[in-house]
Order: C-alpha cells, then sequence, then structure tokens
C-alpha cells in the first residue's frame, strides 16, 4: 500500500502544479466555492456574511439575520449555520468549539467542568460519540491519529472562527473525512475583510478569569493586488472553577488572501495554540471525594497525595497551516487544491490513581505512597507514585477538486491524501523527584527473551496512511432540481513500531489494512423562491482504532470497520420574518468495536463486532422575527439510539440523549444586543464501557449500553447584554443563568466507589469591553 500512496502523492501534486500554471491565464469570477446560481425560484437574497468563511448560502431574511441556527435553502441534509454574530453576541469569548455547536438540535455534551473553554469538553451528534462524526477546519478534516477523536479547546479558540456549521449527516461523497457517518462539525476561519480594522477585546469574570483578545484587519492593499490580511492574538488565564485547577492559554493566528491576477487566488492560513493546566490524566471526582470537599474538587495543595496541583500538571501546543489554491481554468471549470499540515503535542505529569485518598486510611494511603526504585527488585522506598506522558504527532495532507458545470448539470471529481507520524510513552515514576518507579509487572520479548524494564508502560511509534477518491454527478433536469448522485473509494492503513507495545509491553511491528467503497445520493428541490425540500442517502466507514493493534496475538481478533446506511429528509422555509426547517432520519449501525480478555490462556485481549444500533429521529429549529429588533427561536429534537443485538434487550446507547431543546429570546436594535439562550439535554444513561457478557449466545457482547447508570437530564442558560457607545462595546454575560449543577457523565472506576463524576460548573460571570477603529 505504501508504494500506491507514494504514487497517489506524486500524481496529485503534479495535477496540482498543472492546474496551477494552467489557472494563471484564466479569468477569476466568484471563486470555486461559490454554489452555482440555482434558478430565480431558489433563493431571491442570497447573503454570504450569514454564514461567512464557507460556501453555504443563506437567505437575508430578517428572521435569519437574527436567528442563533439556520439552514440553507439549498442544503441535502439537516444543517444548522451559527455565525459569528451569535458567537459574539451570545457565549462566553472563552467558549470552545463545542459549546459553540451545543445551540443546534441533536447536539449534546459534556465537560467544561472547569469553566467556559477552560478544560476539554466533549458533544455528540444523535447519540453518535466524539470519534464517530467529523470535525473539519477550513474543509481539513483534524482528529488524533489513535482515532479521529478531539480536543476542543487546544487547536481552534474562538477567536480563530468565523462561521461552525453543524452537519447532521455524512453529506454526500466530497465530505471528507475519517467518520463522516455521524456527521459534521465544520468549523470556517476567521474571514480577511475589504475595509482595514483593528478589534481589542478585554474580558474579566468569575474564577479569575482574564481574556486579552485582539484583532487586525488590513483590509484590501492595491500596492500588493488587493492582498487581505488578518491577524489575531489571544491570552486567558483562569483559576479555574474547580480547585486548584489553573488555566493559561495563548493562540496566534493569521490568514492571508492573496489575489493572483483576476482568474484565482492563494489563500495561506496558519495558527499555534498552546495551553499549560493542572489536572489529573482522569479528572473526575469520586462521590466521597465530593462528600467532603464538593462537586468542585479535582486537586490539592498536599504533596504526600497524588492529587496534589504540583504532581498533575499538562502543557499542550498545537500548530495548524493550510495553503489553498483556487481558480478558474476554464469557462464554467474551477479547481482548488488544499495542501496542510497540523501538530500536536502534550506532555503530561500524572498521579496514577486520583481517586484513592478520599476513601482511603492512613495505613492505607501510606502503604500507596511507595514505589520501586530498583529494576527487578521488589522492595519499595516512600515516595508518590505517577507517571509521565507523551502524546506527539504530525499530520501532512493535501486535498485536490475539480468542478466542471456543462449547464444541465455539474461533475465534481477529486482525491484526499494524508498521513501521519505519531510518538506516545508513558513511564512510572517517583513524583516527589521524578525517579523511575520500577512497578509494572515483568514482561519478556518471547522473540529475543529479554525483559522490558518495568517503568515503561509503553514506548511507541505509529504511522497512518489514507487515501479517498471521490466523485458527483450534479443533474439538474427541472428548474429547482437537484439530483446529486456519488460514489468515493477509502483506503486506510495504520502501522505500529513499538519498542514497547502498550498493553503487551513487548517490541511489536504490526499493521492493519480497511477499504471501503461507499455510495451517495443527495436531492434538494426548490418548491419556490422560499420553500425546499431535500433527501438523503448514504453508507458510512469507521476504521478501528490504534488499540485494535494493542494485542499480543492480532490474529485472535476479527474486528471489521464500522458501517452505517443513512436514510434522512428534511424541509426548509424562509419567510421574511419565519425561518423553519424540520428533518427526519434514520441510521443503521453495524460492526460497533468491542474487546475481551479472552477466557483461553495464551490469547490475551481480542477485538470484535458485537452488533448494531439504530438511530432514527425527528429535529426540527424555528426563528420568528418580531417588531422593534426582537425574535424567538426554539429547536429540539427526539432521538432514538438502541441497540439490535440478538439475545440482548433493546436498550438506548450510553451517552445518547432522548431528546435536546432549546429556546429563547433575541433582541437586536440600535445600540443595544441582547439575548437568553436555554439548551436542554434529555434523560440518558452513563455505562461502564468495559462490561463484557461472556455467555451471550451469539459470542461476547459489550454490556457498555446497559442502563448502569440514568440522568434525567440538564439544562445550561446564558443570558448576555452589550450595549454600544461610538467605537466601544461594553457586554455582560451569566453563564448557566440558573446554577445547574447536575450530572453530565460518569466515569467508571475500579469499583463503584471509585467511579468519578462530571458536574456543572456553576453560575459564572463575565464583563467585557470591545474597541474597535
Amino acid at each position: 500500500m505504501s508504494n500506491t500512496l507514494s504514487s497517489r502523492r506524486l500524481l496529485l501534486g503534479a495535477s496540482a502544479l498543472t492546474l496551477a500554471l494552467a489557472a494563471s491565464s484564466t479569468a477569476y469570477a466568484e471563486g470555486p466555492d461559490a454554489t452555482p446560481a440555482v434558478p430565480a425560484a431558489a433563493e431571491t437574497t442570497p447573503d454570504q456574511k450569514l454564514a461567512e468563511g464557507s460556501d453555504i448560502v443563506v437567505t437575508a431574511t430578517r428572521a435569519n439575520e437574527i436567528a442563533p441556527v439556520t439552514a440553507s435553502l439549498q442544503t441535502t441534509q439537516p444543517q444548522s449555520v451559527i455565525s459569528r454574530s451569535f458567537i459574539e453576541d451570545s457565549l462566553p469569548a472563552t467558549s470552545d468549539f463545542n459549546q459553540i455547536a451545543l445551540i443546534s438540535p441533536s447536539v449534546s455534551g459534556y465537560g467544561n467542568t472547569n469553566g467556559p473553554g477552560l478544560s476539554e469538553s466533549k458533544a455528540q451528534i444523535r447519540g453518535f460519540q466524539d470519534g464517530e462524526y467529523n470535525v473539519t477546519y477550513d474543509g481539513v478534516p483534524f482528529g488524533d491519529t489513535n482515532d479521529p477523536t478531539h480536543h476542543s479547546n487546544t487547536f481552534f479558540p474562538s477567536n480563530t472562527i468565523e462561521t461552525l456549521i453543524v452537519d447532521r449527516g455524512p453529506g454526500n461523497a466530497s465530505q471528507l473525512g475519517q467518520a463522516t457517518f455521524g456527521g459534521n462539525i465544520n468549523l470556517f476561519s476567521r474571514a480577511t475583510r475589504e475595509d482595514p480594522s483593528i478589534e481589542a477585546k478585554g474580558s474579566y469574570g468569575s474564577y479569575n478569569t482574564w481574556l486579552l483578545r485582539g484583532v487586525a484587519q488590513s483590509g484590501a492593499i492595491k500596492a500588493l493586488g488587493g492582498t487581505e490580511i488578518v491577524l489575531s492574538a489571544q491570552h486567558i488565564s483562569s483559576d479555574g472553577a474547580r480547585s486548584f485547577s489553573p488555566f493559561k492559554s495563548n493562540n496566534i493566528f493569521g490568514k492571508v488572501m492573496i489575489p493572483i491576477g483576476s482568474s484565482a487566488k492563494l489563500t495561506l492560513l496558519a495558527t499555534y495554540n498552546e495551553n499549560d493546566f493542572n489536572q489529573p490524566d482522569k479528572d473526575g471526582a469520586t462521590l466521597s471525594q465530593i462528600a467532603l470537599y464538593g462537586k468542585n474538587f479535582s486537586l490539592n495543595n498536599d504533596p504526600n497525595s497524588q492529587n496534589y496541583y504540583k504532581y498533575n500538571h499538562t502543557h499542550k501546543t498545537t500548530d495548524f497551516e493550510i495553503v489553498k489554491f483556487e481558480a478558474d481554468i476554464a469557462p464554467n471549470s474551477t479547481f482548488e487544491n488544499r495542501a496542510y499540515t497540523y501538530s500536536y503535542d502534550n506532555e503530561t505529569l500524572s498521579g496514577n490513581d486520583v481517586t484513592l485518598f478520599a476513601t482511603a486510611t492512613p495505613q492505607q494511603i501510606a502503604a500507596a505512597n511507595v514505589y520501586t526504585p530498583v529494576n527487578g527488585v521488589s522492595a519499595t522506598a516512600p515516595g508518590v507514585p505517577g507517571y509521565t506522558k507523551t502524546n506527539k504527532y504530525r499530520m501532512f495532507g493535501d486535498i485536490a477538486k475539480t468542478r466542471i458545470d456543462f449547464g444541465f448539470g455539474a461533475i465534481t471529481a477529486g482525491a484526499w491524501i494524508e498521513w501521519s507520524n505519531t510518538y506516545r510513552q508513558q513511564r512510572d515514576v517517583n513524583l516527589v523527584n521524578g525517579a523511575r518507579n520500577y512497578v509494572e509487572k515483568k514482561v519478556t520479548d518471547p522473540v529475543t527473551g529479554v525483559a522490558t524494564p518495568q517503568d515503561i508502560k509503553f514506548d511507541q511509534n505509529s504511522h497512518t496512511e489514507h487515501t479517498e477518491e471521490f466523485i458527483e454527478l450534479e443533474l439538474r433536469p427541472l428548474p429547482g432540481l437537484k439530483i446529486t448522485p456519488g460514489f468515493k473509494h477509502v483506503d486506510f492503513n495504520r502501522r505500529i513500531f513499538a519498542d514497547y507495545n502498550q498493553t503487551t509491553r513487548i517490541p511489536q511491528k504490526l499493521s492493519n489494512d480497511y477499504t471501503a467503497d461507499l455510495p451517495f445520493a443527495t436531492i434538494n428541490y426548490a418548491v419556490s423562491s422560499q420553500l425546499s425540500v431535500y433527501g438523503q442517502y448514504a453508507r458510512g466507514f469507521l476504521a478501528p482504532s490504534l488499540s485494535v493493534l494493542y494485542v499480543a496475538n492480532p490474529n485472535f481478533s476479527t474486528v471489521a470497520p464500522e458501517r452505517s446506511t443513512n436514510y434522512q429528509a428534511g424541509v426548509v422555509y424562509h419567510g421574511g420574518n419565519l425561518s423553519i426547517d424540520a428533518d427526519v432520519y434514520k441510521i443503521d449501525f453495524t460492526n460497533k468495536f468491542a474487546s475481551i480478555t479472552s477466557p483461553i490462556p495464551g490469547e490475551g485481549v481480542v477485538f470484535f463486532n458485537q452488533g448494531s444500533v439504530q438511530y432514527k429521529g425527528l429535529e426540527g429549529q424555528v426563528t420568528y422575527a418580531l417588531p422593534h429588533g426582537f425574535a424567538v427561536f426554539a429547536n429540539g429534537s427526539r432521538n432514538y439510539a438502541k441497540t439490535k443485538n440478538p439475545g440482548v434487550p433493546q436498550l438506548q446507547v450510553a451517552n445518547a440523549p432522548e431528546w435536546t431543546a432549546a429556546g429563547g429570546v433575541l433582541y437586536k436594535n440600535g445600540p443595544i444586543r441582547f439575548s437568553l439562550i436555554d439548551k436542554y439535554v434529555g434523560r440518558q444513561w452513563f455505562a461502564d464501557p468495559t462490561a463484557v457478557d461472556l455467555t451471550a449466545a451469539s459470542g461476547p457482547t459489550s454490556l457498555a449500553y446497559y442502563n448502569t447508570y440514568k440522568s434525567n437530564g440538564y439544562n445550561t442558560a446564558i443570558a448576555s447584554v452589550r450595549y454600544d457607545v461610538g467605537p466601544v462595546r461594553i457586554g455582560f454575560e451569566v453563564n448557566n443563568l440558573f446554577n445547574s449543577q447536575r450530572v453530565q457523565n460518569i466515569g467508571t472506576g475500579k469499583t463503584v466507589l471509585f467511579d468519578q463524576y462530571y458536574y456543572q460548573t456553576g453560575r459564572s460571570y463575565t464583563g467585557d469591553i470591545t474597541l474597535t477603529f
């Protein structure tokens, strides 16, 4: 497969260069991202600013201009478009992209337990978990290399986001990513402007949280052919909502748009982010800790405890770069190419078990506070056991796409190639002085007989290679009607080169290849200039995670990629004062991943596919614009996500709410902006992800879906007000207005006593001043 990928890299590079040279002599019209014009009946007043930075066109009605979420009349799947105006006017400036996306129907989440954007969060879409849907930035999918999960406050803080679009569906064949079947959270970078400006923002609020932000727009620079530049820098510092959990973050962002003649443009983008915080690797609190110290307990100031804040520290750095070239290469023909790279470096120091000390006796604490200073010798010495962790990777990729419009239709074809290099390690240490702690079990290499040092949990390098080729044929047989079948082929390879592999702790070189052929079909019909209907059919694919290669005997694992079949249909209406859309969906999901430790001696951990899940439901969102700048909005969903495993009761899957709802009032008139929004996440269950039934008639079956813990749901309300005085805007926000502090998630421990609970952060306040000139 490596030779094939090398050939594809050369082919993509050569085609990009050839087309770029051809483009330099043609005339640039409206940009390759512009949606082809539809008949006048489809949209009468499109406005790119309502979804700025994206290629989505939204009708400029009074309702859409004030709506927190809306959809395009041209959409082919359920969609929520969230503009920069909503991000600026209604959310804390420290918000991460999951908090922005949370306003959408069917989106739920947990995390941010240290305050908005001050710790990581996880979002779910229709019950699909992080890693089962994509997140993209300017069309580039990004995620971790061991599986496609995401770090919500590590790459793209809110100052780097112009528009966020939640697609509750896989898109068509040109929608790229490792996990398209669960949907997509699409982030679009800050847009450059034709007019120069400078914006300075400062905020201060609860938990001694302060933020400084600057955004500078060069405007169109005539001496450079109309080049536009936007630069941004941001600093956040906070004591954090949880005990002894300070957080600091720095971000810089830059984007340059360079016209190349009248036919093409080149966009250069780069962002760098640094987070530094004190938090244990597993940061929930047990019920006994909560009883003693409260719901916000995390760390302490006791150097004899594994919860000591100086023993639990993480430093993360990331960068993300894109070079995007767009051109008209012939009449009605466009080409674009995105070359990109990004990196992630996580350096963590953590206590081994921060759940221990709330329930332990002094004797148990003394017994736990020891380490083993000599390899192979069981004698211990006083100390505090912990470990170091490194997870760092660099990703490279290129996306090339060509579109040719031939009047009654258009054809789009392209390819995506991506590869990564990753280094990960964990080593046991004495947290007091950093000395090695030789506490792991004795393991020897079955080939050489060499023993693994007993302070090493794992030390591994891994590599991924991923290609997708796609084609779409858009047909327009009738005015206002678009029918678009598509096809995508996927090749995915994972490899491990481990000095000491994770779990097995022995030297291993392992590899897995996965392929898929995925059909797609969408339809959109503009019934009138204000009303459209759409439908979608799509197949989905997700390769198993890197953990499938953490096994002593890979031949015993039978795990295949997860698969899905999506069906959905909906309607969108944009009137002058009313914006409304609704949809129904059904997703059949098979080959859910699971693992067990085999009861057969010598087999070790075995991965397998454990059955299927069916997702189906109803969704809708509506905004009504009232006179004098007022508007009301509501959205909601009823989500069914239940197992379909033989011999096992059909139960709602874990962390999949049965419903979501949001509502509120907004006001924008003259110098005043006000919003009151409330998001409800309905009943759901939290379960033990390690529980397995070995006696099921159909074979080993994961019990991760059983209703171990039930939550009746929770809500979060945000009130925000802004007032303009000349170039100065003064703002005030109350996050979690009603001070709800319910459980958002539960992480299971060794026993019920060690389960870790994650609560909503209580009510908090933020004031800010923004100066624009």
